[in-house]
């Protein structure tokens, strides 16, 4: 398909992306990307569908051949290598997208170009210039973008940003959270399939090729392939894979969301020299309205502290479990009319548990009401800012200044 063909055939594919639906309409997925995440997905949509009638699969997408196969053949539906050829059907009304962090933008512009809603997994993109650019089309087209950080419709994050919209922590001086783990074989190392790569046939093969794509061009190497976490060409590490479950509920709680005025890391690789990116890492992002946001993340410790939202007259301390948040005042400082509202003792907040499922079913019901999901294209490029000037800032060793006018940073 070349490019006239398939930029003139997207009129018809936009007209049906957006077509008002009846309320038994079933919303039709392709699913882009089918490997641990993507199957996962692809399962909980599945189910989805089945119980509640909502969705169904009739498209998905993946380079790998074995996995294109086994996908299409569990639900029964076409399979393909080119993304473009999902996106191309006029019967897919919204996209999955689960590939690697370096196609996130170029799959969800094109598909928002062609009428279709998202659903991407996080992170957002992989630059900043791309964040600024799927903003910009999210707003000119109205498409319904979730970005997959399930933080975003925890019932826990949900209660904490009514209870700061209800002034329980007073003026907003700092944001905390944390995203430690620990193995011997280290974070993103997975089972490598020696029989498959771009030489080998049948369900081996593999197209590196459309694998690299706006990437650098390399030879095939299997470690970049199956645990492209570990690189700098398709990922950002920990900032990218982790820091940004809580970054993007971070800025749903705020009273609005906002990129930081400038943002410094640090940290390095202290346990497993066999990749690129840090093993533990560190960044701080300050806000033009007066706030901090403190990250620590380590996949050689697993000892994490928990979230917190530190106020001048309280603090939010959420549970690790997601059972229960608690308010602890500041008592030497609060005022008479916080005290009235909120008294001057620690108060636990009991919350009921988030469904697996909660995230995705936000985004199903805003495809159907047209209305934006919790994490949707603005909230999700501002802290897809501060993760981007994050590595930025730790790969560059300095202290970087954001430009909103043009999304640049330095």
């Amino acid at each position: 398909m070349d490019r006239r063909t398939f930029v003139r055939s997207s009129a018809a594919a936009a007209w049906l992306g957006g077509r008002a639906r009846a309320a038994n309409d079933r919303i039709q997925l392709g699913v882009i990307g089918v490997g641990d995440r993507g199957q996962w997905l692809a399962r909980a949509f599945d189910a989805i569908g089945r119980k509640q009638g909502l969705c169904r699969i009739v498209a998905i997408c993946d380079i790998w051949q074995k996995r294109r196969r086994e996908i299409s053949e569990r639900y029964q539906c076409q399979g393909y290598t080119d993304y473009r050829e999902v996106l191309n059907r006029g019967d897919v009304d919204g996209v999955v997208i689960a590939t690697p962090d370096h196609w996130h933008a170029t799959m969800a512009l094109a598909a928002m170009e062609f009428g279709k809603d998202v659903y991407v997994e996080k992170p957002m993109c992989h630059t900043l210039d791309e964040a600024r650019r799927m903003m910009e089309t999210g707003r000119r087209t109205q498409r319904v973008l979730q970005v997959g950080a399930n933080g975003g419709s925890s019932n826990l994050n949900l209660k904490a940003k009514e209870l700061m919209a209800q002034g329980a922590i007073g003026e907003l001086i700092m944001c905390q959270g944390s995203a430690h783990r620990n193995s011997i074989r280290g974070e993103w190392n997975y089972k490598i399939w020696p029989e498959a790569g771009p030489s080998s046939e049948g369900d081996g093969h593999i197209d590196w090729q459309r694998f690299l794509g706006p990437a650098p061009q390399r030879p095939w190497e299997p470690d970049r392939y199956f645990n492209f976490r570990k690189w700098w060409d398709y990922s950002g590490g920990i900032a990218t894979d982790l820091f940004y479950h809580t970054l993007a509920p971070f800025n749903m709680m705020w009273n609005k969301p906002q990129p930081p005025s400038t943002v410094t890391a640090s940290g390095g690789i202290y346990a497993f020299p066999d990749r690129e990116v840090p093993d533990t890492f560190h960044m701080l992002a300050e806000y033009e309205q007066g706030f901090s946001v403190v990250m620590t993340g380590s996949m050689a410790n697993s000892y994490g502290t928990p979230t917190t939202l530190r106020g001048r007259e309280a603090t939010i301390i959420l549970d690790k479990q997601e059972s229960a948040l608690q308010i602890v005042p500041e008592r030497r400082v609060i005022t008479n009319q916080y005290k009235s509202r909120f008294g001057d003792s620690d108060i636990l907040v009991p919350v009921d548990p988030t469904p697996d499922d909660a995230h995705l079913l936000n985004w199903l019901e805003c495809v159907r009401s047209r209305r934006q999901p919790h994490i949707d294209v603005v909230t999700g490029a501002y802290a897809q800012a501060a993760i981007t000037m994050a590595v930025m800032a730790y790969r560059q060793r300095r202290v970087l200044k954001f430009h909103p006018e043009d999304w640049t940073a330095d």
